[in-house]
């Protein structure tokens, strides 16, 4: 069914929280498991955010039927997907095919970032640093360590944290497997994405497919949404130029939201059933505007500090957050609700819970449990 929307002659269509929440659920995968592959699921998210090594699989857990995370691992070792800094400067599980054409259209992006380090990196050529790095770990893939302990026998006086940030910036470097494997992984070790493809990254290319895509993974959007995704800046003529081709609504606080024409839109009382995310996961991130998933009371409480845990959807907005602990052959799995949670809804989460434990451990004993473990402070 359409989204309720309302409409003036001279207005566009307004977008409820509901009805954004929806459409973005929908494109997330999130209001149905998908049959679609792990590859497949990875290219139309347009990546997953990999900071750790586990969150991808779980992302895909929540996405996707009889999801086996073996299948994630198995297209890390054929190298069609691979983990690289691309969008916010943030490592991310992209497909082979994205990596060669993100990480281009993000690379001023991330050689802005120097900036920040130029008193560390004074009286270093960054293109003989750049040649002299991508050297090394196309030689064979290097540990962070070693890296830096290069890096910094050929410029002594620099800052090593500062030099190790300018190889990740100025190299779309990928950590190689075994790091992020299901069941093994391994230290960081670092070569070239066109090195570790065997063939070269695309030319930088225009942001234009990039919006589109977006738009179907995340869409409803605004200029800002995209902007805040991609970690970048000046699109507002993209959309421009795209205009013709999208929709345009407005958010209750009248911001312009771009679409594709033939995007879905659900019903905003679609039911949403319970989904357990990792820490930052998609969802969570692909906005600038979060409080079609976040509500304003629950903004920041998926963490303190550097400490952040899963959260838990509960139609359809992220009203808990969870852990899991293994003791023996047993898992834990704590849910904290941020709200008075109704019989239905805990049984519901219960259920999906014992489903995530079945699926995602090893454990043979499973116990779900409502209680405390995060102090907000409040």
């Amino acid at each position: 069914m359409a989204a309720k929307t309302h409409r003036t002659a001279a207005h566009p269509t307004v977008l409820s929280a509901r009805a954004l929440n929806r459409a973005t659920l929908e494109r997330q995968l999130l209001l149905r498991r998908s049959a679609m592959s792990a590859k497949d699921a990875v290219a139309h998210l347009l990546g997953l955010q990999a900071q750790n090594t586990r969150p991808p699989y779980f992302q895909l857990y929540a996405r996707l039927a009889d999801f086996d995370p073996e299948e994630l691992s198995a297209l890390m070792e054929s190298r069609e997907v691979v983990r690289i800094v691309t969008l916010r400067s943030t490592l991310h599980t992209h497909t082979a095919d994205d990596a060669l054409t993100l990480r281009p259209l993000v690379q001023a992006a991330r050689e802005r970032e120097l900036k920040t380090f130029r008193r560390g990196l004074e009286g270093v050529d960054l293109d003989r640093l750049a040649a002299v790095a991508e050297e090394l770990v196309v030689e064979r893939p290097r540990p962070v360590r070693e890296l830096r302990e290069e890096l910094l026998a050929r410029w002594p006086d620099a800052d090593p944290l500062a030099l190790t940030v300018a190889a990740r910036c100025l190299l779309p470097l990928v950590q190689v497997t075994p790091r992020g494997l299901w069941g093994r992984s391994g230290q960081v070790a670092l070569t070239t994405v066109e090195h570790w493809l065997g063939r070269p990254a695309e030319p930088v290319p225009a942001p234009d497919a990039t919006v589109l895509r977006y738009l179907g993974a995340f869409g409803p959007a605004s200029v800002m949404d995209f902007q805040s995704w991609a970690g970048l800046t000046r699109t507002k003529e993209v959309f421009e130029r795209l205009r013709p081709r999208l929709l345009t609504f407005r958010d209750e606080r009248g911001v312009e939201l771009f679409d594709l024409p033939d995007a879905p839109r659900p019903d905003p009382d679609t039911p949403a059933p319970p989904r357990f995310l990792p820490e930052f996961d998609n969802v969570l991130l692909g906005h600038a505007d979060r409080g079609r998933v976040i509500p304003a009371v629950n903004k920041g409480r998926n963490g303190v500090g550097n400490q952040s845990y899963g959260s838990v959807l509960i139609d359809g907005f992220f009203d808990a957050v969870w852990r899991v602990a293994h003791g023996g052959d047993t898992a834990t799995l704590t849910v904290q609700p941020l709200r008075s949670l109704v019989r239905a809804e805990r049984a519901e989460i219960t259920e999906e819970a014992a489903r995530m434990l079945t699926a995602m451990t090893d454990a043979t004993d499973h116990d779900v449990r409502f209680g405390t473990f995060l102090d907000h402070g409040d």
